[in-house]
């Protein structure tokens, strides 16, 4: 399937821009799609997480134009090495590569190119303004990865792009990829906790469960009330900085695979250029960190990100749920809408109230014959079984 057709099979076709840092972005144009949709595209927050890996990422950024040389979109990429072993990323993109690596590959190291956010689940990585028809858009996000990917070659091939990862609502419009070849799969969902107009406080909150899982966030408290929760600075967090990346080392190395993993200097960063939109807490006993929570703040949603747990006292001092129900107060004090909690421990995340939301993933091989034999494996993927949860009185899940 020729490249040269399928952009004829758009109605626009967008000028793009790339970049290779955040430095390099023209800022007026960048912010000018933006308008503060979402934290993970400022550049601020942008700017911290490649000062902090600069050396293990590879950062790309596009800008979109009209033929009027107007700002009509963005898109972030990150380029990883994957290497054999190591296991290094986890989520969809290990599962994929993984697979695709030891029965399409053989034993040699590839590239992936990520169109999105490794740290962070949701659409973090393509926003185009509402002028810009959702077919034209996405087709034109894909030539432009497609020569991103032609560009990167003296830097080592790029054997897969994977675009990470879309809502229910936008699985419709993403779909014209398929046009592309990309193949489409589930990840595990997201967990999210939609916030009710009624909750002003806490006890708002308790006071909608149902007496087993109030009785439940009681106990909660009650085990975990030796500890103390501060939110900390990133001066604090810099003192810190051993403890913290130990307690997240002891967290992530329980994760079947790793994706994404950051360092405690991204802390450090995000604390220091995006202020009270980054939100870390430290949860100390008898003056010892013993775990910390970090979450973002968009104007609609916040996003729980990630934790570090000393699994030794986990259990007695209940912290990780602890967490959840910090998690929770964050959410309603700030007003927002709702409190994505991403993947992983559905299970205890359903006992808060929130509830499962499917993602979707859309993969793509350099080669049209791996691409092809990608199908069979994706269509083997299936998200993680698990108990769901109804703490509510009523469903407030509307």
């Amino acid at each position: 399937m020729s490249w040269n057709f399928l952009e004829k099979t758009g109605k626009v076709k967008l000028k793009h821009s790339f970049s290779d840092s955040v430095k390099m972005i023209n800022t007026e144009h960048w912010t000018a799609v933006v308008k503060e949709k979402n934290i993970y595209f400022s550049l601020p927050y942008l700017q911290a997480l490649e000062d902090a890996l600069r050396g293990s990422l590879n950062f790309r950024y596009i800008v979109f134009y009209s033929e009027e040389y107007k700002p009509v979109g963005i898109a972030v990429v990150q380029i990883l090495d994957f290497i054999d072993n190591k296991e290094k990323y986890n989520d969809a993109l290990c599962v994929v590569g993984t697979k695709i690596k030891h029965k399409l590959l053989g034993h040699i190291d590839i590239k992936v190119m990520v169109c999105g956010n490794v740290f962070a689940t949701g659409e973090n990585g393509f926003l185009y303004s509402d002028e810009i028809d959702p077919e034209d858009a996405y087709i034109n996000l894909s030539n432009a990865l497609y020569r991103l990917r032609r560009s990167e070659r003296i830097n080592g091939q790029v054997s897969i792009i994977l675009l990470k990862e879309f809502w229910p609502t936008s699985y419709k419009k993403v779909d014209v990829l398929k046009v592309h070849e990309f193949r489409s799969f589930n990840i595990d969902v997201n967990m999210v906790l939609k916030i009710h107009e009624s909750w002003h406080s806490m006890n708002d909150y308790l006071d909608s469960m149902i007496s087993k899982f109030r009785t439940k966030a009681k106990s909660v408290y009650k085990r975990s009330a030796d500890l103390v929760v501060e939110e900390m600075s990133a001066p604090e967090i810099e003192e810190n900085l051993t403890k913290v990346e130990d307690l997240y080392e002891s967290v992530v190395e329980q994760a079947e695979f790793r994706f994404g993993e950051l360092n405690g200097q991204s802390f450090v960063n995000f604390k220091k250029r995006l202020g009270d939109k980054f939100i870390f807490k430290g949860y100390f006993l008898e003056d010892k960190l013993v775990g910390f929570s970090s979450a973002f703040v968009s104007p609609n949603f916040i996003d729980a990100n990630y934790v570090g747990l000393d699994y030794s006292i986990n259990h007695d001092y209940s912290l990780y749920q602890r967490m959840l129900y910090d998690y929770t107060e964050l959410a309603i004090n700030n007003g927002v809408k709702e409190l994505r909690l991403g993947r992983t421990a559905e299970e205890i995340k359903s006992c808060i109230g929130a509830e499962p939301i499917d993602m979707k993933l859309y993969v793509k091989h350099r080669n049209s014959v791996s691409n092809k034999l990608i199908k069979p494996i994706i269509e083997s993927i299936s998200p993680s079984k698990f108990e769901l949860r109804k703490p509510f009185k009523v469903s407030f899940a509307s």
